[in-house]
């Protein structure tokens, strides 16, 4: 990493030291904003890759580490949420509340905690990778530092 980082990656960075997380963050050419286009880049299973999607929980932000073989159950997070109604958030919504834009939102380095449920089925993969705060950017990690990483909640999130 001796480049300059963009300023989210460098707060990422900087979350992942001060936890002791020991994945390098990985800087593309290209951008990977879809767990497809990292997965190829990375040459690994799409499902090792753990999208980071915001959604909107009664007006609160809710971050979901999926695995990027699933799409997202609604009403299965509203339920475990406790929330009356979950959307897709929009992307002023996830900029304002992770400070990092859609295709590269990382699990930390947002101005404040933000509420997560964490895939179980991400548990499946030794290696899972993440964005690092920009879609140029990821980083190798597991399901159980995701966890403690960021305070989540192991959770199912498809059916």
């Amino acid at each position: 990493m001796s480049q300059k980082l963009h300023p989210n990656v460098e707060k990422v960075a900087a979350v992942l030291r001060e936890h002791g997380a020991t994945g390098e963050i990985i800087v593309f050419a290209e951008a990977t904003p879809t767990a497809a286009t990292a997965a190829a880049q990375l040459g690994c299973e799409v499902g090792a890759i753990a999208n980071s999607l915001v959604f909107d929980a009664d007006g609160e932000p809710l971050l979901v580490l999926t695995s990027g073989a699933h799409r997202v159950n609604t009403d299965l997070i509203a339920e475990t949420a406790g929330a009356a109604k979950v959307r897709r958030a929009a992307p002023g919504f996830v900029r304002e509340a992770t400070g990092q834009v859609i295709g590269g939102v990382a699990p930390v380095g947002h101005p404040a905690p933000i509420r997560t449920l964490v895939d179980v089925w991400l548990e499946e993969h030794e290696v899972v990778w993440a964005a690092a705060g920009h879609p140029h950017t990821v980083f190798p990690t597991s399901f159980a530092e995701l966890v403690r990483l960021t305070g989540g909640t192991p959770a199912r999130v498809e059916r």
